[in-house]
């Protein structure tokens, strides 16, 4: 059995009131290896690894290498990968199209446009994930609506225009003060920078610490406006 566009309504109403644990469990059985987490590392994919690992600990993990990555994050890896015994999948960038991107735009381009940042987005990010999602046929993410203005309308299931697979965001009507009760409660392995400052931690160039007061995401991307601090993975 598996969903398509027209289920998602349907979806939607039938798991208005699920857990994230009884969403994946459900679609963990349905997908079986055709679905897989896609972690950033961040508190919210952490704690759906964790709930991942307790319903199927032979459930796939994976996660994108831009390599501009901060130290704490690769750590992170290679702690999570010990803490549940498992072996994360890695995705990175296409050497060749890395080095002609660079080559032609310069190693930190995506200061000067929007659409130079795209651009390095689109060959750290979209690329290397195409190539995980081709063995896939739903994934899961740790979105959350709380996180930013761009988030506010997604769904917990929903249909992923790009890549043509079911998109499950079991932590979506969460808040960052029940993920954190969760991280803590559980023990679950998390990125050190979150105790500095850092609520939204991506690549180390495009993340800034936010001050008091500021949006969650205020550090990512910094020097954009709102409503364009997205790279890509999550349009729908």
């Amino acid at each position: 059995m598996r969903y398509y566009k027209d289920d998602i309504e349907a979806l939607n109403v039938r798991f208005a009131e699920a857990t994230p644990e009884e969403l994946l469990r459900h679609f963990w059985e349905i997908y079986g290896d055709r679905i897989a987490l896609s972690s950033s590392l961040s508190i919210e994919d952490q704690t759906l690894t964790d709930i991942l690992m307790k319903i199927c600990p032979e459930a796939r993990v994976f996660t994108l290498d831009t390599g501009r990555l901060f130290p704490e994050t690769y750590q992170l890896i290679d702690k999570t990968n010990l803490h549940y015994g498992i072996r994360m999948e890695v995705f990175c960038p296409q050497t060749e199209m890395l080095q002609r991107f660079v080559r032609e735009q310069g190693i930190n381009p995506f200061y000067e446009s929007i659409e130079k940042r795209h651009a390095c987005c689109h060959v750290r990010k979209l690329e290397p994930l195409g190539r995980a999602f081709q063995t896939l046929d739903a994934w899961i993410c740790g979105l959350r609506r709380e996180q930013s203005v761009t988030r506010t309308n997604m769904r917990k299931i929903e249909w992923d225009e790009n890549h043509n697979v079911l998109k499950i965001n079991p932590l979506i009507d969460w808040t960052e003060a029940q993920v954190w009760e969760y991280v803590k409660t559980h023990h679950v392995p998390y990125n050190k920078l979150h105790d500095k400052g850092y609520p939204s931690i991506g690549c180390e160039p495009c993340t800034r610490a936010v001050t008091p007061g500021e949006d969650i995401r205020a550090g990512r991307w910094w020097w954009e406006s709102p409503e364009h601090r997205e790279c890509g993975l999550h349009q729908r």
